[in-house]
């Protein structure tokens, strides 16, 4: 072994930008693939009985700086486990590199000190380090006084030094404080210094190897972006303070991400009370706490490819909502889901060019109409929900007209009666026999007291998806009235609306047309003939008559 000569503080050339300018998660050049032999060879060394032997066996495979600080590194992260009852009980504990090397637990000043020990055998410079870092039991917004609570290693690699956690690197304790699990995070292994920062405060500030330096009071008051905000790929959170006060009921947080990123949120264990749109470049969310205090928001992050290995949603930053007043109008049906409204997902299923962007629809009298153009062989479901009992699932289906044009469908909403509704989307492709699946919804509002619209009229499986219908639009036909009829189909060979008696429609230029009337009868059946040489009818569409 070469004796290392000793460290040199950082300097100028050190010294990294703040805040982080969004380009590398490390502080320098890594090709991980390049790792990939080194790391299993390192894993697979099995050297207990002293650490230089360790050491040697660790080296054989390593020929730069770089690859043994990584073989050590490697190491250290999967052999040596947090350990929760000494850390209960600190007087029974050795942090010496022999100590820790025969037990294979340690807390980490003892993961710290065999880092540094393991490195000045293998003739690498490397430092110890303390400071304060929000790890386990941190809570959102608290202060730092008091002696440091947390070590790590700086390592100095091609002229300059670098930072790396290896207790971090190595895995995770669990909430109570009582079971480590190794789980490997590659996020600690020379971390750029402008997010190192993020949770580790090192009692020596020249150690933050930044310009500017942070103050306590800065580290303090700082979002908490953990390691998966980042290996997620997110660039940015806003608010950037962890504590917001809402404003009239309401607060406002986003997260910026390279692309394609899925996201949910929890306010206090639940998605009920906010409104999230996803955008390319990230989320948008707003929050209406019904209930004032504070309440811990968290949000969620997954990459949106399916080939992702690990395709569960991780916490990726957390807030404090301060809530001093309910604005209880945002209260939101039970069925609305998040993200609502249109984005790269619905466009991913195939849903283009929506004609409304944006996740609620005000309507004044009741009525909207919406718009997309759909992708090839997709089959389009729609139901229409509010809380109460007003609408059970059938009639729900029946508030929301779905007319084709080409590759453009129109969905027309009447609402029975005032308040919030969501509109539900589903899709399947037509050569597909499954069900269908959920893909978006819109929250419609509409305040107007005095809007009641009656369902559209029952559709029966003859009704083809192109068909039209342009009158009547309502369901529920004016008893003892003449009624203009006006529907276009095609394909067909007669039309015949049969109330009382039985009306025949006549061909106009592509639309089948005539007047039924309605006295002495309830329902009022379209029928249709679809070859003049059958005597069979099917019955395509049925209304209701008002009784008197």
């Amino acid at each position: 072994f070469q004796k290392t000569e000793a460290p040199r503080p950082p300097g100028a050339k050190d010294l990294h930008a703040y805040p982080w300018d969004k380009s590398s998660l490390k502080s320098m050049p890594v090709d991980l693939q390049q790792f990939e032999k080194l790391d299993a060879y390192a894993l697979k060394v099995n050297v207990r009985n002293s650490v230089e032997e360790l050491v040697k066996a660790l080296l054989k495979q390593a020929r730069t700086d770089l690859e043994k600080v990584r073989a050590i590194w490697m190491w250290i992260c999967h052999h040596i486990e947090y350990d929760v009852v000494g850390y209960h009980n600190k007087s029974q504990l050795s942090s010496k590199p022999r100590d820790v090397l025969q037990m294979g637990k340690s807390i980490c000043e003892g993961y710290a000190e065999l880092f540094e020990h393991m490195c000045s055998l293998a003739g690498i410079q490397c430092k110890k380090l303390s400071g304060h870092a929000k790890g386990h039991g941190y809570k959102t917004g608290q202060t730092f006084t008091g002696d440091s609570d947390h070590a790590w290693n700086a390592v100095y690699l091609e002229g300059r030094w670098h930072l790396l956690d290896s207790t971090w690197g190595s895995g995770s304790v669990d909430d109570s404080f009582t079971k480590f699990t190794y789980r490997y995070n590659e996020f600690y292994f020379l971390t750029h210094p402008a997010l190192f920062i993020n949770n580790h405060f090192p009692d020596n500030s020249n150690w933050q190897l930044l310009k500017p330096t942070l103050t306590l009071k800065e580290f303090e008051n700082n979002m908490l972006h953990n390691s998966n905000f980042y290996m997620l790929g997110l660039l940015a959170a806003h608010p950037e303070t962890p504590i917001i006060q809402t404003v009239n009921g309401k607060a406002s947080v986003s997260v910026d991400c390279r692309s394609g990123t899925l996201f949910m949120f929890k306010l206090k264990g639940t998605d009920e009370h906010g409104l999230m749109t996803l955008k390319k470049q990230g989320m948008k969310l707003d929050i209406y706490p019904q209930k004032t205090g504070s309440h811990k928001l968290e949000i969620f992050a997954k990459p949106s490819k399916a080939e992702a290995s690990d395709d569960t949603y991780k916490c990726v930053v957390e807030y404090m909502v301060e809530c001093e007043s309910v604005d209880k109008d945002m209260r939101f049906p039970k069925e609305l889901h998040q993200p609502v409204g249109p984005s790269w997902f619905s466009e991913r299923q195939g849903f283009l060019r929506p004609s409304h962007r944006e996740p609620i629809l005000h309507t004044n009298d009741g009525r909207c109409c919406l718009t997309f153009t759909l992708g090839k062989d997709i089959s389009v479901l729609t139901s229409l929900h509010t809380d109460g009992s007003s609408l059970a699932e059938d009639m729900g289906r029946r508030h929301v007209l779905q007319t084709h044009r080409g590759n453009q469908v129109e969905l027309k909403v009447h609402l029975p009666h005032a308040g919030n509704f969501v509109l539900k989307i589903y899709s399947k492709k037509k050569s597909d026999p499954g069900n269908y699946d959920y893909v978006f919804n819109y929250l419609i509002k509409c305040l107007n007291m005095e809007v009641k619209w009656p369902a559209f009229p029952q559709r029966y499986s003859k009704w083809l998806q192109d068909y039209e219908i342009l009158e009547p639009l309502s369901g529920l036909l004016p008893a003892n009235r003449n009624v203009q009829f006006k529907l276009k189909m095609h394909g067909i060979a007669k039309v015949l609306v049969q109330a009382e008696d039985t009306h025949p429609l006549t061909q106009n230029k592509g639309c089948w047309e005539g007047t039924c009337n309605t006295s002495g009868c309830r329902e009022v059946f379209v029928m249709v003939h679809e070859n003049a040489n059958h005597s069979f009818y099917s019955h395509v569409l049925k209304y209701e008559v008002e009784t008197q």
